[in-house]
């Protein structure tokens, strides 16, 4: 014990040191990010995508904005196809060893996201060493490395295609992290590692319920299977009474707030919980403040970050800003230039910024994830606002969901559909509607204007879902695990059609 205590205590101050680095992104913010883009525009000059666009004679972010376009995935694909095929110097100098697989939430077609040697270095690791630095900073007294860290991965896969791999990126990540990090984490690398998601549960299981587990890693919804599962087998009555020394959850990939009271009742305690904002594309905010709901942008990562306005997003006529212009409150695409050789790429995710001194953002939803049928311009974040706020009214808690429009027909007027899994369901459905439908109106104007009177919208349609309904749709697509996610909002009805098929 005294091994392990004196271990925490090294692993603990070598890792704060890197709190003077943070501070100065936060103190010279313009400066750092200037100094990512002209220092990767000279890195990646003389790459084939650096030669068409003319990176050599760029000298302001003017002349970036004019020779570099902005560009979704189906853009850049091409470039991205010829790295995969093991050519090199395409978007980075060298060889792209790795890419990382994802089919995203809002096209099926699958991504391969490169991951280059910088960007695994200099981003990934470096956030998942910020991450704990971060934590440690917060709170001094903790006990991270006298416990162990119980990551939750997604498929582990990883497939050869010519001279590059491709998998998800957490099996990517395992599979070049130090030492020191695997001899503090549970599971193991080889069940880390394991391809079918049912029979890796149960080695999960039957591995993390002998370790002392300290702190948790992973995405929120799949975190939550995850811990049910081990209750089960344990025939524990909360998690703390198996891991008493549990200090943290580090969150991300969904929001947070429809699991926060279920983390509560099945923890049995009150623990810390640090949100993280990463992709495939990149790492990009972690929570610097205790008990906050807002995340730090990194901003030294080899990221540099530009933003397009949702209320001015024109797929044919994108025009972003830089970091030095965006305003509090609003919500803004996100345009990434990368350390993997990723040019203005068009992210799809929504962000606002909550404050510009540091800059801090929350997530707001996706630029393709939102109901606007009817010009409601619905986005995810003003639906878990009204969730949180309709749950706490009725004593209810939520496990997935999903909503799509009803759209007008024979002179009707329109509406949403909603289907919900309930993991503790409303004695009163109809009050629960009424809060949801309400504090969606106070928190979008242009949802209560279409409101009014029933005229443009009705009243919402709610569905109560089976139990492991989600769970047992995202079986049937191969989507079990890891980081893929129930799409939240559709503009259409693709996903809730076969669901309500499946909960008849």
């Amino acid at each position: 014990m005294a091994t392990k205590a004196l271990f925490n205590t090294v692993v603990n101050w070598f890792i704060r040191q890197r709190i003077d680095q943070i501070q100065n992104f936060m103190d010279h913010p313009i400066e750092t990010q200037s100094g990512v883009l002209f220092s990767q525009l000279y890195y990646a000059e003389n790459t084939d995508y650096g030669k068409i666009h003319g990176f050599s004679s760029i000298s302001s972010y003017e002349d970036f904005t004019k020779n570099v376009p902005i560009v979704t995935y189906e853009d850049f694909e091409p470039f991205i196809e010829k790295a995969r095929q093991g050519q090199r110097d395409v978007t980075w100098p060298g060889l792209v060893k790795n890419f990382a697989k994802s089919s995203g939430t809002t096209n099926a077609k699958s991504k391969f996201i490169p991951i280059t040697d910088e960007s695994l270095e200099f981003c990934h690791m470096k956030a998942g060493k910020d991450l704990i630095s971060i934590y440690a900073n917060n709170h001094p007294d903790n006990q991270l490395f006298t416990n162990k860290n119980l990551r939750l991965g997604g498929s582990a896969d990883i497939y050869e295609n010519f001279n590059t791999k491709f998998g998800d990126l957490s099996a990517i990540l395992i599979e070049n992290l130090p030492f020191w990090v695997e001899i503090t984490t549970t599971p193991s690398k080889k069940v880390s590692l394991m391809s079918e998601w049912e029979t890796k549960l149960n080695a999960i299981v039957s591995e993390v319920t002998t370790e002392e587990v300290g702190s948790l890693t992973g995405v929120p919804s799949w975190m939550m299977v995850l811990l049910e599962r081990v209750l089960s087998e344990t025939k524990h009555e909360n998690i703390s009474d198996l891991w008493p020394n549990l200090e943290v959850f580090f969150h991300g990939g969904i929001s947070f707030k429809p699991y926060r009271e279920q983390f509560k009742k099945i923890i049995g305690k009150d623990i810390n919980y640090y949100e993280i904002y990463n992709a495939s594309e990149g790492f990009f905010g972690i929570q610097d403040q205790h008990g906050s709901e807002e995340m730090l942008l990194m901003l030294d990562y080899g990221i540099f970050y530009e933003f397009i306005l949702m209320d001015q997003f024109d797929p044919n006529n994108l025009h972003a800003i830089p970091l030095q212009e965006v305003e509090i409150g609003k919500n803004y695409a996100m345009v990434i230039t990368t350390n993997s050789g990723l040019w203005r790429y068009l992210i799809g995710d929504t962000i606002r910024f909550t404050s510009l001194q540091p800059f801090r953002i929350k997530v707001s939803g996706r630029t393709k994830h939102y109901i606007n049928a009817f010009g409601e311009e619905l986005m995810i974040d003003n639906v878990e606002t009204a969730l949180s706020k309709a749950c706490e009214a009725t004593n209810s808690s939520i496990t997935d969901f999903t909503g799509a429009p009803v759209f007008m027909q024979q002179g009707e007027s329109g509406a949403h559909e909603w289907i919900f899994e309930f993991a503790q369901q409303p004695a009163d459905l109809e009050r629960f509607t009424d809060v949801f439908d309400n504090h969606l109106k106070s928190v979008n104007s242009d949802y209560e204007a279409k409101r009014y009177n029933n005229m443009t919208l009705k009243r919402p349609i709610i569905h109560v879902a089976k139990p492991k309904l989600f769970y047992n749709w995202m079986a049937e697509r191969g989507k079990l695990g890891g980081q893929n996610k129930v799409p939240r909002l559709s503009n259409d009805r693709e996903f809730i059609e076969p669901l309500l098929q499946m909960n008849a």
